[in-house]
């Protein structure tokens, strides 16, 4: 019994020694300032930002730490970031988005660097959280930030004061101070940023903005909002994964490269992996129902404001839904290059599957060269149910036109119905258009139409449509170096498979009889 006795002590005496041990090791955080013990009452009622910015602040004070929100709900105005933050929404908590009336957003701070992109590109203070040349920026925990007042900006209220009412015909920025709350996070020129396992409902005009951050990371993200999900702009050594985004009135994840920062920043070295886009009916991507919305857009897309460009970028297993496809936008300048995108599922496709374009928007200061693009791989992509107007539409410039494009393992599958009078239609060049495909309208193919391309390279790809579709599978037209491996097409009776336009040169066809038959 004694020596039981013993023993027993000395197994209690070495778990405390390791409770103290992991204690003393931050295992148990005593750095933690929790909001309520700063005044906020948490009842969705009563304005609780000054106490959230009042726990950053001591949190600040004593050299950073873990501000925590607990269960409740806490109407806010603008939380402002600092350094060494990790803001902590508890489970049960929700950040409620002050009505605009109430003036509880910061202001707009000055902008000098000309109408170059969106106004709401421009501000970063008039939001709900927001932080500015920061280090260490964490926002975690399993709770949500409602957006509730946020608002879209559809008024064109920040493009009028950024000068950019009319980009072509530009107008010096106003500078005028406005209180319109319309971003659920936005952070510029942070380094080392964690978002993690927050959702976020009706973000407004962006759900989350970040511009001129590296080294970050979004992760286990669910966001149900009524335009932009996540813009990643001028960012770089970023990783996106495990995040859900539904976003019907604009684009689900988006890497963009503006002129916001008043320089020509790449956005490169990105990777996202394991995520979903869609876009369902705003807030039934949370509540379950999933209910489609007409032409929403949704999507994964790189563009459309590339000033500086992308660089290094890999997307991989990620699935999108009820939204449009994938699309490469490169339009003012910039350089796209060194793209691997591999294994997407696409299904109920609005307007177009895969959407690669470059034009001369130039919507950038003193643009002397055209866009670039080279070096894209895509590969094991299955695109079910794509509207009749486009499937894989390729569109360089005459003057430099796309270099090195390898599309391999793919299944389209469209929902057809294109008539012979469809596959007359001589599209129009994309110019300084608008880069959409609903712009230039329904195509005169239902799977693939390539034009100004050098050095295109097709494999293992199979086209079918759900009703007759009398267009061909494809059409090629000013390619130089085509490559053509096993391309198995469907396609009517008294339609070509293929087209290839008189200034198609160096042509290589192998194991695909479609073709050799015509």
């Amino acid at each position: 019994m004694k020596t039981k006795s013993i023993k027993s002590l000395f197994i209690i005496a070495i778990l405390l020694f390791s409770v103290n041990l992991f204690s003393k090791n931050n295992f148990v955080p005593n750095n933690t300032f929790n909001v309520r013990e700063y005044g906020a009452i948490g009842d969705g009622k009563n304005l609780d930002s000054p106490a959230i910015n009042k726990a950053i602040e001591a949190a600040v004070k004593a050299g950073g730490g873990t501000v925590f929100v607990p269960a409740g709900v806490y109407l806010s105005g603008s939380i402002r970031m600092q350094s060494n933050i990790n803001l902590f929404i508890d489970a049960g908590a929700t950040i409620l988005g002050a009505p605009q009336n109430l003036n509880a957003y910061d202001e707009t701070e000055p902008y000098s660097f000309g109408p170059y992109q969106d106004g709401p590109h421009s501000y970063f203070h008039n939001s709900l959280i927001w932080g500015e040349n920061l280090t260490n920026v964490f926002i975690t925990g399993n709770g949500m930030i409602n957006g509730g007042g946020l608002e879209r900006d559809d008024e064109g209220v920040l493009n009028k004061m950024n000068g950019h009412d009319d980009w072509q015909n530009p107008k010096p920025a106003l500078n005028t101070p406005v209180r319109l709350g319309n971003k659920a996070i936005a952070l510029k020129n942070c380094r080392n940023v964690l978002i993690r396992d927050i959702t976020i409902f009706h973000g407004g005009h962006f759900a989350i903005l970040v511009t001129g951050c590296d080294n970050m990371t979004l992760d286990n993200i669910t966001i149900d909002t009524n335009r932009d999900g996540i813009d990643i702009d001028c960012c770089r050594f970023v990783m996106v994964s495990n995040c859900r985004v539904n976003s019907p009135g604009d684009d689900g994840i988006c890497l963009k490269s503006t002129y916001a920062l008043g320089e020509f920043r790449v956005t490169e070295n990105v990777t996202i992996t394991n995520c979903q886009v869609s876009g369902f009916q705003e807030g039934t991507l949370l509540d379950g129902t999933r209910l489609p919305r007409p032409k929403a857009s949704g999507r994964i897309k790189l563009g459309t404001e590339s000033s500086g460009g992308f660089r290094n970028i890999t997307i991989s297993n990620c699935t999108l839904r009820s939204c449009r496809g994938l699309a490469l936008e490169q339009v003012d300048g910039g350089i796209l290059e060194n793209v691997t995108i591999t294994n997407l599922v696409m299904t109920d496709l609005y307007h177009y599957g895969i959407y690669i374009a470059t034009g001369k928007r130039n919507r950038s200061p003193k643009i002397t060269t055209p866009s670039t693009m080279k070096n894209v791989l895509i590969s094991n992509i299955i695109a079910d149910g794509v509207e009749m107007m486009s499937g894989i539409q390729i569109l360089g410039l005459p003057e430099k036109p796309i270099e090195g494009l390898r599309l391999e393992n793919i299944r389209l599958i469209s929902k057809g119905g294109g008539t012979l009078e469809d596959a007359k239609i001589e599209p129009r060049e994309l110019g300084d258009g608008y880069p959409e495909p609903y712009k230039i309208g329904t195509l005169p193919t239902y799977g693939i139409f390539a034009r100004h391309v050098k050095n295109l390279e097709i494999a293992n790809i199979t086209t079918q449509f759900l009703t007759e579709d009398k267009r061909p599978a494809a059409i090629f037209s000013d390619i130089d170096g085509l490559d053509i491996d096993n391309f198995k097409p469907q396609f009517a009776k008294e339609t070509k498979a293929v087209i290839f336009k008189s200034d198609v040169k160096n042509v290589s066809v192998r194991n695909s009889p479609s073709i050799k038959k015509q």
